[in-house]
């Protein structure tokens, strides 16, 4: 996690993202990987978790919601026929996201 702020590395949110994209070629914007550190900042400190471990090893509910927001994001760029997900793909999808959470 990063600084005073308590929120993740982008570096890190990348990478948590990428482990569940089916194409290899998908990008994410810089807005899009802020606007995800948010997230799991809310989902996941917020509540008092530990920070989230890849899905094979224990999943949390928060991991999972992390990447329902992911999928439904690069789904939204691939109808929009966009090779590069960005924050507006992420924040088409993300009230319908809080409302299924």
């Amino acid at each position: 996690m990063e600084g005073a702020g308590g929120g993740f590395r982008k570096d890190l949110v990348s990478k948590l993202l990428h482990v569940h994209f089916t194409d290899g070629k998908t990008k994410v914007g810089g807005d899009a990987l802020r606007l995800m550190a948010e997230l799991l900042t809310i989902f996941v400190v917020a509540q008092g978790s530990e920070p989230p471990v890849p899905s094979h090893l224990s999943p949390s509910p928060s991991s999972h919601v992390v990447a329902e927001a992911a999928v439904r994001s690069v789904r939204q760029a691939q109808a929009e026929d966009l090779a590069l997900v960005d924050v507006d793909q992420l924040e088409k999808v993300l009230p319908q996201l809080l409302l299924d959470f």
